[in-house]
């Protein structure tokens, strides 16, 4: 179950076996729009939570920032000095 707020929330979940047998909820892979945002240059310190507060002012709302990259790591998006996409809205 996700929140209302979450990524996933609209997505289909479907019941899949793991190896040690257990069943477990799963979401299909979702396909990631183009997105139009301004480019950032990214400071020391920064984290992508801090950055959506003050671009949307909801810190919840980091994972737009994420999705607007093409990072398989979040984390690598708050190197210092790389530039990185945040979307307008």
């Amino acid at each position: 179950m996700f929140l209302e707020s979450s990524r996933y929330y609209k997505l289909r979940q479907e019941d899949t076996t793991t190896k040690d047998g257990r069943t477990v909820k799963a979401v299909s892979l979702r396909r990631l729009p183009n997105t139009a945002g301004v480019p950032v240059l990214i400071k020391a310190n920064d984290a992508l939570d801090i950055m959506a507060e003050r671009q949307y002012g909801d810190a919840t709302r980091f994972w737009h920032i994420a999705d607007a990259n093409t990072e398989l790591e979040a984390g690598r998006l708050i190197d210092a000095g790389r530039t990185i996409t945040v979307p307008e809205s």
